[in-house]
């Protein structure tokens, strides 16, 4: 059979993996905001909350059209009845079971395919994704929304999720953890912007016979779409053995869990490594994300009528205009602890390459377990003003283990396959979504019918969370490196790195990589960071006028 000359190979396309391979003069500090560009667009999946209540009421404008008797089967296609929150509230968690589902099946691809190709589809299937969704809200169907931004949104979502993690600890082998960090750090931002962007549209929009979503719905998902597609083509990743210039693998007691060897993609969930990982993921999140699900009628029914100078009235006393003074205060918590989400992200991640990804999970874990066992102590003593910054710094620590969880990995399992692995690991994203919201909430709600006050329902909360805690305080104690048996050997290593579309060994840092602040890379970290800078400012604008 004949073989093609190298004249005659065909040239790879625009998004194979071999035409993003980096050349000589290429400055690394272009993925950082390209890999940020495209998680401030997925990370809105947090901020989808404010379309709920509008959307309840999309049929009737000023108040929602009700059919107290309506099945979910009849809601899913109903044209004349509004949809209940509840139900609103399932496209969300859809989305977060198939961003795990998603990350899992396709991070072996991703790494195959490289990150341009999978940051083109994950633009496509999020900004498709309320595309379809405002069709849905327009036409008033109800499997659609879950087909839009739950199915295909969330697999847009795993996709973005994992596209830069691969690259970016390949572009940063010296500072995994800030690199990691940088790029997760605007998941935790993206409803700070998002957010309010959705409001001033919808607003806009609003008129007699339309509340204004399916509008700001269509013209956010032109947005994400542009954006996203804009960092995917800004995405190169280095040739296989790159290294910055003059770099060694640090050997300090700090970096221990550092291996120098990679696990097979195959391979690694074999290792107790792994699942031990997965364990205290799990265990971080489910209690981060349960608050996050609770944190706004947490603050409600525990300080009630404190929250506005008055400290004599509980919950269920507050009159209308209190309770809606009451849920703005809360609004501002919410907001706040975006913002400690976010910026937890970075500085995690960032401390993590100072003393270790291990240490810095057993930060989370002790820090954790005092903080959520004194929360209650704290609400009992009515000082809002600790109970509220014990629960931002839990915040920052819940952001943190999803920012120096890459770093973890490659640590642990090498850089080869590390997206992939990643990919799968994030199914303990999928339980803990439901796992966190539903203890919590099936907890409070036990308790309310028992007859428990609502100042004191979160107090066996705290201390079951607590416990989660304590697990994954265990689970990271065993952690050790991972055998020797589970490395590829040299070998194994050649023949994989033949296999690969557009390899080119080399050694060094060959002219690549190095830059610094050149004015390429200032506009596109401006590009990035105004957007950013306003949601800051939106939330700080925010928390200081309701806390203020």
């Amino acid at each position: 059979m004949a073989t093609l000359s190298a004249a005659e190979t065909p040239a790879p396309g625009l998004l194979d993996r071999a035409r993003i391979i980096a050349k000589p003069g290429f400055n690394r500090w272009l993925v950082p905001p390209a890999a940020l560009a495209i998680h401030l667009c997925i990370g809105m999946s947090y901020g989808l909350s404010v379309f709920w209540l509008p959307m309840a009421q999309a049929l009737g404008v000023t108040k929602p059209v009700s059919c107290p008797d309506m099945t979910i089967a009849q809601a899913l296609f109903t044209t004349t009845c509004d949809w209940n929150v509840s139900d609103l509230l399932v496209t969300f968690t859809i989305g977060i079971v198939f961003l795990g589902i998603s990350a899992a099946a396709f991070g072996g691809w991703l790494e195959r395919a490289g990150p341009r190709r999978a940051g083109v589809a994950a633009a496509l299937c999020w900004g498709g994704g309320f595309l379809i969704s405002a069709f849905a809200v327009y036409i008033h169907q109800l499997w659609l929304l879950w087909i839009g931004l739950g199915v295909i949104g969330g697999i847009g979502l795993g996709l973005g999720y994992i596209s830069p993690v691969s690259t970016l600890i390949k572009w940063f082998p010296d500072r995994r953890g800030m690199a990691t960090g940088m790029a997760i750090m605007g998941f935790g931002g993206g409803a700070m912007i998002g957010s309010p962007l959705a409001i001033l549209l919808m607003n806009h929009f609003k008129s007699d016979h339309s509340v204004g979503v399916w509008e700001a719905m269509a013209v956010m998902g032109c947005i994400y779409l542009v954006a996203m597609l804009c960092g995917a083509f800004g995405y190169r990743v280095p040739p296989d053995n790159w290294k910055p210039d003059g770099w060694v693998e640090p050997h300090d007691r700090a970096h221990a869990m550092i291996t120098t060897g990679h696990v097979h993609l195959d391979n690694a969930h074999k290792t107790p490594q792994f699942w031990l990982i997965w364990t205290a993921l799990t265990m971080n999140v489910s209690a981060g994300i349960g608050v996050l699900a609770m944190a706004s009628p947490m603050l409600q029914e525990i300080f009630a009528g404190s929250l506005i100078g008055q400290p004599g009235i509980k919950f269920g006393d507050l009159d209308v205009g209190q309770h809606a003074a009451v849920a703005a205060i809360a609004g501002g918590f919410v907001s706040l602890l975006s913002l400690f989400n976010s910026g937890g992200r970075f500085l995690w991640a960032f401390f993590s390459d100072k003393i270790g990804r291990k240490a810095t999970y057993y930060c989370f874990f002790l820090l954790g377990i005092a903080l959520y066992a004194i929360a209650p102590s704290l609400a009992h003593m009515g000082s809002i003003a600790l109970f509220v910054a014990a629960f931002c710094v839990i915040i920052t620590m819940y952001g943190g283990g999803f920012s120096t969880l890459p770093a973890y990995l490659a640590d642990i399992f090498g850089t080869k396959f590390v997206g992939a692995i990643h990919g799968r690991l994030l199914t303990a994203w999928s339980l803990a979504g439901v796992l966190g919201p539903l203890v919590i909430g099936y907890i409070r709600d036990a308790q309310i019918a028992a007859g428990v006050p609502r100042a004191l329902v979160y107090d066996r909360t705290m201390y079951i969370l607590t416990g989660f805690l304590l697990v994954g305080l265990i689970a990271n104690s065993l952690i050790r490196p991972v055998a020797q048996k589970w490395m590829m050997s040299e070998a194994e290593m050649e023949s994989l790195q033949a296999a690969t579309p557009g390899s080119n060994a080399t050694k060094g840092g060959q002219g690549i990589g190095f830059g610094g602040l050149t004015p390429g890379a200032l506009i596109a970290w401006i590009a990035v960071g105004i957007p950013f800078l306003w949601g800051v400012w939106n939330t700080l604008t925010k928390a200081v006028a309701l806390f203020g």
